[in-house]
C-alpha cells in the first residue's frame, strides 16, 4: 500500500486528485493538504511514503516543501504536479532530490503511472518535462543562440523584484503590497527558481541583465 500526502491549496484540484487516488487498491491518501505548514505536522504524525506537491501554494514553495522533506524524511518520495514546466522549476526540483516531475495537465492514467514507478525506486518525468530540460540543453550548447530570453515573472513577481532591488526589507514590501510576510517569502523563492540563482544578489543581477525592473 502507498502511503500518499497530497498537498495543493486548490480545493477543488485537490479533491479531484483524492477521488482519483481513492480508487485504486494499492494507494492510501494519509491527508489531502491545502498549505505547506500543515503538512509538517501531518509528516511528523504519520508514515508518509510519498508526497504529492504543487509548486506554487499561497505562503510557501512547494520548492522549499520539497528541501525539508528530503532532509527530513529521506525515504519519502516527492512527485511535483505542477501547471508551471519552466526549465528553471524543473531543474530545481530535480537539484534538490525530487523524484518526478509532471504538469497538471497530464492525464489520470500518467499520475497513477508516476505514483508507481517513483514508488518501485526510480524517477518519473512526464514527456513535455523531459522535452524542456532537452531544449534547455541544446540551446545552453548551442554558442550562436548562448543569450536566454528573461524569464516569465507574473505582475506582482514584478512589483515584488522592483522593490526586492529598490533594497526594500520583506516586512517593508508586505507593507507596501498589502500582503503577508509569507506571500512576499514564497514570490521570492519563485523569482530565485525562475531566475535560476540562489541568492538576493544573483537575483538582483539577473533582474538587471533582463531589463525587468526600472
Amino acid at each position: 500500500m502507498i502511503r500518499i500526502l497530497v498537498i495543493d491549496d486548490h480545493k477543488m484540484f485537490l479533491q479531484g486528485i483524492g477521488n482519483i487516488l481513492d480508487q485504486e487498491e494499492d494507494m492510501h491518501i494519509v491527508a489531502l493538504c491545502e498549505s505547506g505548514e500543515a503538512s509538517y505536522d501531518l509528516l511528523k504524525n504519520n508514515s508518509v511514503d510519498l508526497v504529492l506537491l504543487d509548486i506554487q501554494l499561497q505562503t510557501m514553495s512547494g520548492l522549499d516543501i520539497c528541501k525539508y522533506i528530503r532532509k527530513e524524511y529521506p525515504k519519502t518520495k516527492v512527485l511535483m504536479l505542477s501547471m508551471l514546466k519552466e526549465e528553471s522549476f524543473i531543474t530545481q526540483a530535480m537539484s534538490i532530490g525530487a523524484h518526478g516531475y509532471i504538469l497538471k495537465s497530464s492525464g489520470q492514467e500518467e499520475l497513477l503511472k508516476a505514483i508507481r514507478i517513483i514508488q518501485s525506486g526510480q524517477t518519473y518525468f512526464s514527456s513535455e518535462v523531459t522535452q524542456v530540460v532537452m531544449n534547455s540543453l541544446r540551446f545552453d550548447s548551442d554558442s550562436s543562440k548562448n543569450k536566454k530570453q528573461a524569464p516569465k515573472i507574473s505582475k506582482r513577481e514584478k512589483e515584488v523584484l522592483q522593490l526586492i532591488v529598490q533594497e526594500h526589507t520583506t516586512q517593508e514590501i508586505a507593507n507596501l503590497l498589502f500582503i503577508s510576510l509569507k506571500t512576499v517569502e514564497s514570490h521570492r523563492s519563485n523569482l530565485l527558481a525562475k531566475m535560476g540563482v540562489r541568492n538576493i544578489a544573483g537575483l538582483v543581477r539577473k533582474a538587471l541583465e533582463f531589463n525587468l525592473v526600472e
